[in-house]
């Protein structure tokens, strides 16, 4: 009894491992196929009993075969599944080792292949995506954008790409970049109609599929030399922020394969990218020659003279990277042959953005006020009431308004300080004078106060206007009037470009290379004139108007 059911068993063993789903190969040491099932005779015809497993199955399942049976495998390593095609389809094959046979396991792995495969590209179309958003944001230069989105296009998702620009002054500036990697910038009158979907692109419309454009159509200044011929082509807009940027255009060879969807959606996220990278720096650039222009309109006059008086100033805002800033001065010729011209030198509460906008805007309101400059008082009432209409009353101003009127060689002064220090006098031999002039500060107060003090200027003598500066060893300390009074009693005779000069030297050592306020000094100086004077008709002497 016990021989017959033996048999049974492995009879019914068998035929249930000859029907299994999964083809089976038993092979032995030699490489010789012992046993196939129903399902591997199937995939692999010619796996019959005693026929070579070299003949009868691809190369990779026989090269997985030897190196199983190889003594320098370890023994953990067998077991370990192999991957290879057969036919269209992908197999994995898992080997189960019975002494001298081995059992292969074999199971299609396509979607799985295709599942990895996709996994794998995504993986590194995202880290291409991250390393290319860094780069492309690394700069606020347009052109260099322009070039780096060309470059990348072409070395990973093309063989030549183009960044085409919106047209300026009628021609589009251009970025190509071809299979040397090299990037040529132009700037061409083309015709976007003249390339399938470009135009559409150019105003931001979503791309054609790449199916829908004949390559053949590409123009010369589109398919240039060293491409060959051109097999496929995909265009897609650059989008900003609310103005498309401009397009990309990728280029393969005819003997590449064609983009496919997914590379035409990658191509896609790519140039969104491309595009935000693009309109940020487009943006910066208009800022930025926005904010050229106001600084031009916003900085101080540079004038050697005024009226036959000589002037001197130096000017230096707190921030190394502004060049405007609270401090400010001011110079307004006289209206009429025989009037007054106007200094004005002024010190904005705070530094920065917010003070050179405020300091605009008193610019422009004492400009205005001009014909009123010869009642001092009357100016500053007027300055105040503006001021005080904005609401804020942390944003203030102190100022000197300095009238000047020559006769001669001599200069008639009337300062009005309004919260500022008041001016010094220079006298020719060395004796420092200072202003009786004083005031209230202005846009802080209702009411606003001054004393007009009235100095006379022989030939050579300086009346300067200064603000002050903050530093010393502790960095808030003011350099202070003894100070400066001291350094100004050896300027006695000096022209005023030596005065400023000197004075902006003392602020600069006294403030250090730490965070300091804006500085502005400005002289006036009586002209210097001689009369020839000699013995004999030889010899030196000077000169008088």
């Amino acid at each position: 009894m016990t021989g017959p059911r033996s048999n049974l068993r492995q009879d019914e063993t068998g035929a249930v491992w000859r029907s299994a789903p999964y083809p089976v190969l038993v092979v032995d040491a030699v490489g010789v196929i012992a046993q196939a099932n129903d399902a591997a005779l199937r995939l692999l015809p010619g796996a019959v009993p005693g026929a070579a497993l070299a003949d009868a199955a691809p190369a990779w399942l026989s090269r997985a075969h030897d190196d199983t049976l190889d003594p320098a495998v370890l023994p953990d390593d067998v077991g370990a599944a192999t991957r290879g095609l057969i036919g269209q389809a992908t197999f994995e094959a898992r080997p189960v080792r019975e002494g001298d046979l081995v059992v292969w396991w074999l199971a299609d792995a396509t979607d799985l292949a295709h599942a990895t495969e996709a996994l794998r590209v995504e993986r590194e179309r995202t880290a291409f995506l991250d390393r290319a958003s860094g780069e492309l944001l690394s700069s606020l230069n347009l052109d260099r954008c322009m070039e780096v989105t060309a470059r990348l296009a072409a070395r990973h998702l093309a063989d030549a790409a183009l960044v085409i620009l919106p047209p300026y002054r009628r021609r589009h500036p251009i970025a190509y970049c071809g299979p040397d990697g090299v990037v040529v910038r132009e700037e061409l009158a083309v015709d976007p109609e003249g390339v399938p979907g470009l135009a559409e692109a150019l105003q931001g419309y979503p791309p054609l599929p790449s199916r829908w454009i004949d390559p053949a159509a590409a123009p010369g200044w589109l398919a240039r030399d060293g491409l060959g011929q051109v097999g496929s082509m995909v265009v897609s807009a650059l989008p900003g922020h609310g103005v498309p940027a401009g397009a990309l255009v990728l280029l393969r060879a005819s003997g590449h394969a064609c983009f496919s969807d997914g590379e035409e959606v990658f191509a896609r996220l790519f140039a969104a990218r491309a595009g935000a990278a693009m309109s940020a720096a487009r943006l910066y650039a208009e800022q930025a020659d926005i904010t050229e222009t106001l600084m031009r309109e916003l900085l101080p006059p540079r004038v050697r003279s005024l009226h036959g008086v000589e002037i001197a100033a130096r000017y230096r805002p707190s921030e190394q990277a502004a060049r405007i800033g609270g401090d400010f001065y001011d110079l307004h010729p006289p209206a009429e042959p025989d009037g007054e011209s106007l200094v004005v030198l002024g010190d904005v509460a705070g530094k920065g953005l917010e003070a050179a906008v405020l300091t605009g805007k008193i610019r422009h309101t004492l400009q205005a006020l001009t014909p009123l400059a010869g009642d001092h008082q009357r100016v500053l009432e007027l300055l105040n009431g503006v001021l005080l209409k904005s609401g804020d009353r942390t944003r203030f101003v102190t100022l000197v308004l300095a009238s000047i009127r020559r006769t001669g060689n001599r200069v008639r002064l009337r300062l009005t300080s309004a919260g500022h220090a008041p001016p010094l006098i220079v006298r020719g031999d060395g004796r420092v004078d200072v202003s009786s002039t004083k005031g209230t500060l202005i846009g802080m107060l209702d009411r606003v106060t001054s004393v007009t003090d009235t100095v006379d200027l022989e030939p050579g003598e300086t009346c300067l206007l200064y603000t002050e500066a903050v530093g010393g060893p502790l960095g808030d300390e003011m350099y202070g009037d003894e100070r400066l009074l001291e350094e100004l009693r050896q300027c006695g005779g000096m022209p005023p470009e030596a005065i400023t000069e000197r004075v902006e030297m003392l602020s600069s050592e006294w403030v250090g290379g730490g965070d300091h306020d804006d500085m502005a000094v400005i002289a006036i100086t009586a002209p210097r004139g001689a009369h020839l004077s000699a013995v004999g008709g030889h010899g030196r002497g000077r000169f008088t108007a």
